[in-house]
């Protein structure tokens, strides 16, 4: 199993440098204050081997074309180590915060991704670019703007996604699936994974070969301070993703889909800080991996050795670094 880590500073490329040093395989730059292709683009020149991914780019705020020049050059400057990881966020943020239009939001991904890699193969193949589409149509390409063969080939696509659509989906377009991190070990096995194979089948393809990224919520602390700190972190986190409409249907999974309206509303009267005492001893279990720091690998492997390809472990505490390089290499040698 290849593990990760996710970026907590962007636009510093030290992370990318430390995370290299320390033996990890990627470093994953989310899309929150700042746009993950800037800071993958400074991580390229400070770095020669550890793979640098979008945790994820918001595609439906960009259009194939843009994504598909800019994820290019950075193939280029990461001389093929870039992890085009992409998502389609929630309705609001594509309509109020991107000003972009929400009209079927798998179908609009599906044909997003479909539409980048014709692009890319007018460029590697000299294939004509003539890609028609409900949503997205790129019938011209001169010469001009062709950028030509990328020598590292295009990169790898990910998905990510919590419904069943947009899952089966990845299976079927992408090379590999981001697992949220609100994602149970059930709903991995019951939902995530047939999904993915649904996918796969409409491709012609098996999983094998497919990479899946998991995302686990890790309780932990070598202190008690820590692990309260941790334990608080990670009841509001979850309570956070629980308030989310489109992520109840884990919740229903586990018989707890009235929670989400319950939260949903706690939101809307902004008692963000409240949520958490919502999230009982059973759900935070349920959610998350909660270990003493030398059996936290052991642990997570239990839940999810045979589920992931690759992983980073989604935690709320500040532990010391020879304790999250033990944590490392444990995953690396025994995933």
């Amino acid at each position: 199993m290849k593990v990760d880590v996710t970026a907590e500073r962007a636009l510093d490329p030290e992370v990318a440098v430390e995370a290299e040093k320390s033996g990890y395989d990627a470093v994953w730059f989310g899309e929150t204050s700042h746009d993950p292709m800037v800071s993958i683009a400074l991580a390229a020149r400070s770095t020669s081997r550890v793979k640098l991914g979008t945790g994820v780019t918001i595609a439906l705020a960009r259009s194939p074309m843009t994504l598909a020049v800019t994820a290019n050059d950075l193939q280029l400057a990461t001389e093929g180590r870039l992890l085009l990881g992409l998502g389609s966020q929630v309705k609001a943020h594509v309509t109020r915060r991107f000003s972009m239009p929400w009209i079927q939001p798998v179908g609009q991904m599906r044909e997003f991704v479909l539409a980048m890699r014709a692009i890319w193969r007018s460029w590697h193949e000299g294939e004509a670019l003539d890609f028609h589409g409900d949503y997205y149509s790129h019938t011209l390409m001169t010469p001009f703007f062709n950028p030509g063969p990328n020598p590292y080939g295009p990169p790898p696509v990910f998905l990510a996604g919590v419904g069943s659509k947009m899952i089966t989906l990845a299976g079927e377009v992408a090379d590999g699936f981001m697992c949220h991190g609100f994602a149970t070990e059930r709903y991995l096995r019951e939902v995530v994974v047939p999904s993915l194979r649904a996918g796969r089948a409409t491709s012609g393809h098996e999983l094998d070969g497919f990479e899946i990224s998991g995302l686990p919520f890790v309780v932990t602390g070598a202190t008690e301070e820590q692990l309260a700190a941790s334990v608080a972190g990670v009841r509001e986190q979850i309570a956070f993703y629980a308030a989310t409409p489109a992520y109840r249907a884990v919740l229903e999974l586990h018989g707890w889909g009235d929670l989400q309206i319950e939260l949903n509303a706690m939101t809307k009267a902004g008692r963000w800080k409240e949520m958490g005492g919502l999230i009982d001893d059973e759900m935070l279990n349920t959610f998350a991996v909660v270990a003493e720091p030398d059996q936290v690998a052991a642990e997570v492997l239990r839940r999810y050795r045979d589920l992931f390809t690759r992983m980073h472990v989604y935690l709320k505490a500040e532990l010391d670094a020879d304790v999250l390089d033990s944590i490392r290499d444990r995953l690396q040698a025994d995933g």
